[in-house]
């Protein structure tokens, strides 16, 4: 896909929009995992230093009703952003009006400013999320070119990525979309073999069609968390109390009957009798998990089967991790797959597609050692279905 960057644009004095990911967790107003605004730094520091004039926003959280826009607003972000980038950030605390415009209009080459959340504006018929077309075309009045660099929201069609990119002249893909598209979507189009797909997480019902483009694309696919359990189920074992989805058993057998032996699932579990971090674990073969147990990791031997079947893989996809990792106990499945992941980095294309993988990555502190962490979720997903994404497809082709 030959899309247009921000390599392709002379900045110089030109008022620059930039649409960027700073949905990023808070706790009582603290930032409390800035990786997204990190990533996002290249492409503001290459506007200020080209001498662009860079006007910034993003969303966060969601906004329902007026009491949620005090814990949404995105000061605390334009502050942090700020300290990073070792230079004065201008926060707006409006998404329209007299105030933004003249804030934009003072605007010198080098500057920047960041307005406030733009889902402020779903207060009034959700305009920002239902692509409202006054909403685009005023926001995009207010810049000369437009940068999406915002993966997380690319499978959105908004107002702030498609409705401005209606109404503007340029839209080019900053740095962060820029890998996004390469690693994402370079990968599945021509991967170098072999490929193995990791794929784990709660349920089958949010990855079928992930699983069967990845089968198409995939020399192997090995399926571990709580979606393993329908797989499990669906060969005939009894899988305790284990997260189950029934309605799922018959398209988890489709699943295996299309592979053509693709699917490696494993051979053993870690279960415990309650989904608690202090419960006393078990090691049980797939069809030996006892009735009042439920399963809660991938056991020794399929951590070795998955090891041996990943290390010879020459490009790697996770998505979803294969336990319940937030309780130490039951994180050495997906703390031991990371690292041998993480070990291959000279030697593979390793790719993590966001959500929770991305965090458990992030949480043993490996996060350097992966070829690529994408910084969306759902638009992750929906990228390795391989549909087409609203927010990729509205920036120019080269």
């Amino acid at each position: 896909m030959a899309k247009k960057t921000i390599r392709d644009l002379s900045l110089k004095g030109k008022k620059v929009l930039v649409r960027v990911d700073f949905n990023v967790p808070m706790k009582d107003g603290v930032i409390t995992d800035e990786n997204r605004i990190v990533q996002a730094l290249p492409t503001l520091r290459h506007i200020i230093d080209e001498g662009g004039r860079a006007i910034v926003f993003s969303h966060l959280g969601r906004i329902k009703e007026p009491s949620d826009q005090e814990k949404n607003t995105l000061q605390p972000v334009a502050t942090r952003l700020g300290e990073l980038l070792e230079k004065n950030v201008t926060f707006v605390p409006v998404t329209r009006g007299k105030a933004l415009e003249d804030a934009v209009n003072q605007l010198k080459d080098g500057d920047i400013l960041m307005f406030e959340n733009t889902r402020f504006e779903d207060l009034d018929g959700k305009k920002e999320s239902k692509n409202n077309p006054e909403l685009g075309a005023y926001w995009a009045s207010l810049g000369d070119v437009f940068v999406n660099d915002a993966f997380g929201t690319a499978h959105r069609e908004h107002a702030s990525n498609v409705g401005i990119s209606s109404n503007i002249g340029t839209t080019v893909a900053g740095f962060l979309l820029e890998k996004e598209i390469r690693f994402i979507g370079g990968t599945l189009e021509a991967p170098e073999r072999p490929l193995v797909a990791i794929l784990g997480g709660a349920k089958v019902s949010d990855k079928i069609n992930v699983i069967k483009n990845l089968l198409n694309v995939a020399d192997k696919v090995l399926i571990g968390g709580g979606m393993a359990y329908t797989f499990f189920k669906a060969l005939g074992y009894d899988v305790g109390t284990s997260l189950l989805e029934a309605d799922k058993v018959d398209l988890a057998k489709e699943l295996l009957d299309l592979a053509g032996g693709k699917i490696l699932l494993g051979t053993d579990v870690v279960t415990a009798k309650t989904f608690d971090p202090d419960s006393e674990k078990n090691i049980r073969p797939v069809d030996g998990i006892p009735a009042d147990e439920m399963g809660m990791d991938i056991g020794p031997e399929t951590r070795e089967l998955f090891k041996k079947a990943i290390l010879e893989a020459k490009t790697v996809i996770w998505n979803g991790p294969l336990g319940v990792f937030e309780f130490e106990r039951f994180a050495e499945g997906t703390k031991t797959i990371a690292t041998v992941i993480a070990s291959m980095k000279s030697t593979a294309t390793t790719i993590i597609g966001g959500g929770d993988s991305a965090a458990a990555v992030i949480g043993f502190g490996l996060e350097d050692d992966f070829t690529h962490i994408s910084t969306g979720g759902g638009a992750s997903l929906e990228y390795f279905e391989g549909k087409t994404l609203p927010g990729i497809q509205c920036v120019d082709e080269r």
